[in-house]
């Protein structure tokens, strides 16, 4: 092993005991690799972007399974390859379900939502809306930037004077615990 893999090496360590300074520096250095990878799979930085965070993020949660004798950045690709297929799979399966039930031709057709619908939108609106009210400012505000005023990650480190890298991190953390708060009322 050379000195690099060494390093990254104490780093899994580290983000194994809980270190944040170690996961960060895991995000920071594989983040171009990964999302270079899905950028040009999905020929979509949005989609990229997307499948990128869900990688890491799968990633962390499973870091316990990771075995020191596969390249970390491998064992990356492939928790991201997996995702991206994953994604084309329930995508292609939406397209078909919507097919055979004859739903597209009942969009094209009318394409307004009624009354129902729009109040159903309305109420799970609201009560997303409550959920992120409970998390701290700072994630309420890059949910908001990222969801409701759907901005880039770096249009988002700009407008808060932050390195992409905390914007993206943060995002991770705020979708992880938004889920985890959604989870507690159901």
């Amino acid at each position: 092993m050379n000195k690099i893999e060494n390093t990254i090496q104490d780093t899994i360590i580290k983000a194994k005991a809980g270190s944040q300074i170690a996961f960060s520096t895991l995000l920071d250095t594989f983040w171009n690799d990964v999302y270079g990878f899905q950028l040009k799979r999905t020929e979509n930085e949005n989609d990229a972007e997307d499948i990128t965070i869900q990688t890491f993020s799968k990633a962390f949660d499973k870091l316990h399974t990771y075995k020191e004798e596969y390249e970390f950045k491998t064992w990356l690709i492939t928790i991201s390859k997996n995702i991206h297929i994953d994604l084309v799979r329930k995508r292609k399966r939406n397209v078909l379900d919507a097919w055979r039930s004859n739903e597209a031709v009942k969009k094209v057709l009318d394409d307004a939502p009624t009354a129902e619908d729009r109040l159903i939108t309305e109420q799970n609106l609201a009560t997303l809306l409550e959920h992120i009210k409970k998390l701290k400012p700072h994630y309420q505000e890059v949910i908001n930037l990222r969801f409701f005023n759907e901005l880039s990650y770096s249009d988002i480190a700009t407008q808060l004077g932050e390195p992409m890298n905390n914007v993206k991190v943060k995002l991770l953390r705020a979708k992880k615990l938004l889920a985890e708060v959604i989870r507690k009322k159901l």
